[in-house]
């Protein structure tokens, strides 16, 4: 990992003399696209816009944040289309544009970029500094989505309320405050060579909200019910407490932290965990990389063993990703990693820049390949993967469009933005009502007047189909922490020019693998939890036969308590019994809240067919 942002701006010396263009050949010019992509978050700034911005159509906003509630919190970012600002969102953007730099500083330099990267990280840690007023008090949102869409406004025209909410000991919330302490405890990083006072004090303010998040536990949208239906903690806070820990580790070298992560991953879900999606919502694929990496890099000590489990979900990420795992993310038919229709990209960026991590982990450590259930993962097929991602969303897909706004020759037009669909106060000063910004121009069928420039939108469905209209938000609206980790992600593939050179991991290819951890179809230790399947009854009807199968869960453990438990089931063509459908899969009934040792969990379900189908465990927690 880089030292620090101040041992990287030698580089910026360097940007004069590196020719940055397309790759031999033709290909994408992925300098241009970072440049854009660090650019995109200037136009969701708040607050007061310095001298040297440079999306030039926006002007000073929410200049009175916080006012109402004795407090300032004048600036950070609007996370998307709208003018609220949601603390969870924008705390994982700052960790992920933060992470980017401290992987990939140097070739932000040598792009010019890293001044320009390390500036927005600043714009949301200042923010942070000011919604955190006291050690046990945290501010989470100004602004409420509910008021928000009834408007559709400049935010330099905003008249919807401005409330703040908060999060404290009466009222907590582990995840928004763990998040937030992960973002500041990761800037301080970047920030520790050049300016190592703001480095310390970002360091204060993030133990200060780690302790405070780990002490009063609970959810942050029980007790900010307003974020509820726009930024709702599925995933819980287990994974924000062992992301904030292992950020806070690789920030001080303080070993506690180390020793919270690897005590508690059974507890908090960072070793039962097995998913392969990553996002503001749920991090354990992001712990489990960064688990993994303490452990490739001999910082484990004692706890080898605990990193170790972290470290088989990790690659249960990267199998699954890459297409070789027992489970695997499902692809459109032009290639693109498919999730949910409703902005599937923001998980394309992220896993994109977990997959380039950890191949880069690999590779420096001398691990070599990832042991996948359906072969090796070398990590030069890692990187190409993923450069087939970045190249789907920058235009190489069946529709020959770019889903990053400005870049290339077809790109959105009507992108779902209140600032880039109304005309910019600096041209016309006119006041701009609710309602008037939805009679005059929600409905245009023109693109926006202003250009939204680096964004990167929801992006395609599953059959690589896209409407580029501007009431269709689920694929046209953008939003930062699509951007965040694809900053990383482009200043490595810019530093080759786009090239990847296969001869740089001769060396791993050819490392014995005898010892490295396979991942099994849940990558989960093998005594934690069993599941059987058996066929109970079958019978015909018109033609076909009909199988039901009856699955037994188990509880292996002999002293734990099975808590949290989520399964996935794909391949079913019938119906399902003794199941509740949730955001990760499926769930027990509320009636059967945990899994005591011994104990198991049955369900049924009917499949038109003599193969069963595929279920695993998604996620877990061992109490």
């Amino acid at each position: 990992m880089a030292n620090g942002a101040a041992t990287l701006f030698g580089f910026l010396a360097l940007a004069s003399m590196v020719k940055l263009g397309f790759v031999a050949g033709g290909g994408h010019d992925y300098a241009m696209a970072l440049r854009k992509s660090i650019l995109y978050f200037e136009a969701q700034r708040s607050g007061v816009l310095p001298p040297n911005q440079r999306v030039s159509w926006r002007a000073s906003s929410g200049l009175f944040d916080g006012k109402a509630n004795g407090v300032d919190l004048v600036g950070g970012y609007y996370d998307a289309g709208d003018n609220v600002k949601f603390g969870l969102p924008m705390a994982f953007t700052v960790t992920m544009m933060s992470w980017s730099i401290l992987e990939y500083g140097k070739q932000m330099a040598a792009a010019g970029e890293l001044r320009n990267a390390m500036d927005a990280v600043k714009w949301g840690t200042d923010y942070f500094i000011k919604a955190h007023p006291e050690p046990d008090v945290l501010y989470g949102e100004v602004g409420d989505g509910d008021t928000d869409h009834s408007c559709w406004q400049r935010p330099e025209d905003m008249t919807t309320s401005r409330q703040a909410f908060r999060v404290d000991p009466q009222h907590p919330g582990s995840d928004l405050a763990a998040e937030t302490a992960a973002a500041m405890a990761a800037a301080s990083i970047v920030f520790r060579g050049t300016y190592p006072g703001y480095a310390n004090l970002l360091l204060v303010h993030s133990k200060q909200l780690f302790e405070f998040a780990d002490k009063y536990r609970g959810k942050y949208d029980a007790s900010i019910t307003v974020a509820r239906n726009y930024y709702g903690s599925f995933s819980g806070y287990g994974d924000e407490l062992l992301w904030a820990a292992a950020w806070l580790f690789e920030a001080t070298e303080d070993r506690s932290y180390l020793e919270y992560l690897a005590g508690n991953g059974d507890a908090l879900g960072g070793t039962g965990w097995s998913i392969n999606q990553f996002g503001w919502d749920v991090k354990y694929p992001g712990v489990q990389v960064l688990a993994a990496k303490f452990l490739l890099q001999g910082r484990a000590g004692d706890h080898a063993a605990a990193l170790q489990r972290y470290r088989q979900n990790a690659e249960f990420f990267v199998c699954s990703c890459v297409g070789k795992g027992a489970v695997n993310v499902a692809r459109t038919p032009g290639g693109m990693m498919y999730h949910q229709r409703w902005n599937n990209l923001q998980f394309v960026t992220s896993a994109s820049f977990l997959l380039t991590v950890y191949a880069d982990f690999a590779s420096i450590s001398g691990r070599g390949a990832v042991r996948c259930p359906a072969g090796a993962a070398q990590p030069f097929d890692i990187l190409k993967f993923v450069k087939s991602q970045v190249n789907y969303i920058l235009g190489d897909n069946p529709r020959g469009t770019s889903y990053m706004v400005g870049y290339g020759a077809s790109y959105p037009r009507q992108v779902h933005h209140r600032g880039a669909s109304i005309v910019s106060i600096k041209r016309d000063p006119s006041f701009v009502s609710c309602q008037e910004g939805y009679s005059s121009w929600y409905g245009r069928q023109a693109g926006n007047p202003n250009l939204l420039d680096g964004a990167v939108v929801g992006g395609p469905d599953e059959y690589d189909d896209f409407a580029d209209e501007r009431d269709n938000y689920e694929q046209t609206e953008a939003a930062t922490y699509n951007n965040a980790p694809l900053l990383g992600v482009l200043a490595r593939l810019a530093a080759s020019c786009g090239g990847l050179k296969e001869e740089e991991y001769e060396q791993e290819t050819a490392t014995p693998v005898m010892n490295r951890t396979s991942s099994s179809s849940s990558s989960l230790p093998a005594t934690a939890i069993a599941i059987e399947q058996n066929v109970t009854r079958t019978w015909a009807r018109r033609r076909r036969t009909y199988y039901r199968y009856a699955v037994t869960v188990t509880n292996r453990s002999q002293r734990k308590t099975v808590r949290e438990l989520h399964l996935g089931v794909s391949g079913l063509q019938g119906r399902l019994w003794g199941l509740e459908e949730a955001r990760y899969g499926y769930v027990p009934p509320r009636w059967l809240p945990a899994l005591r040792p011994g104990r198991s969990l049955r369900f049924t379900y009917v499949q038109p067919a003599p193969a069963p189908a595929n279920v695993w465990v998604t996620g877990y927690k061992l109490v």
